[in-house]
């Protein structure tokens, strides 16, 4: 059987929230432990980000799933969030702290932070404006002259990668498949075909990251990259 690929979506016009749960949050919610088994080894730019953060500092990872970036530098501490109950379920099984938030209405008060990362999450809301609003919401957190690490998907990927995207389709639902071990209803079937489940992404061009960040006032981009296949920022609150 072949395996499943991207398939180009069109965006909602309205009701933006309701996609995003039925094509992000749900299928997030079902997945999380397989998704979670998947994602143990940190990005380097993360890592070297999170390294070389000052003793002490205090941030947030916005949308941290497991929480694997949370454990990455002991002299820092790191509150997580995510939408997925499940994966703050892991988050909490590892001893760590993190809550289930909105990532366009974070609890958390002005200026609170040293830093804020967001890892592969903005690329999952639906328009252009709600991923704007979610960037602005991790600058709101942060002190001034506090840090914020971005990552994203890129439309551009090299002949290394296992994903397999067109050119021209920046909105595409990718498929998961949920392994049988992992799919409660196939381990009573043992003939049944994995279920798969389609997760909505935004693939950034190259610049569209950046240009998003330099919209927003009293920010400064420090670093734009590309890193394994996807777009990063490091901006600065002034």
């Amino acid at each position: 059987m072949s395996k499943p690929q991207p398939v180009a979506v069109e965006t909602p016009t309205e009701q933006e929230g309701a996609y995003e749960e039925q094509h992000v949050h749900q299928v997030y919610e079902t997945i999380a432990e397989h998704f979670s088994d998947t994602r143990y080894k940190p990005w380097p730019v993360v890592e070297t980000f999170l390294n070389g953060l000052p003793l002490g500092s205090v941030g947030a990872d916005v949308g941290c799933g497991n929480g694997k970036y949370m454990m990455v530098n002991p002299n820092i501490f790191i509150s997580g969030s995510d939408r997925s109950s499940n994966l703050i379920s892991i988050v909490h099984e590892r001893g760590l702290e993190g809550l289930v938030a909105d990532g366009l209405s974070l609890p958390y008060r002005d200026n609170a932070f040293d830093f804020a990362i967001s890892i592969a999450v903005i690329h999952h809301f639906s328009t252009e404006q709600r991923r704007k609003e979610a960037i602005e919401e991790l600058m709101r957190i942060v002190k001034p002259n506090g840090k914020v690490l971005v990552f994203v998907w890129a439309l551009e990927q090299t002949k290394f990668t296992k994903r397999n995207f067109k050119p021209d389709e920046q909105d595409v639902f990718v498929p998961w498949v949920l392994s049988k071990k992992k799919d409660e209803q196939a381990d009573k079937d043992t003939d049944a075909a994995p279920k798969v489940y389609n997760r909505y992404y935004h693939l950034f061009r190259k610049g569209e990251l950046d240009a998003i960040f330099n919209e927003i006032r009293d920010v400064t981009v420090d670093e734009a990259g590309y890193d394994r296949d996807n777009h990063y920022v490091i901006a600065t609150k002034h």
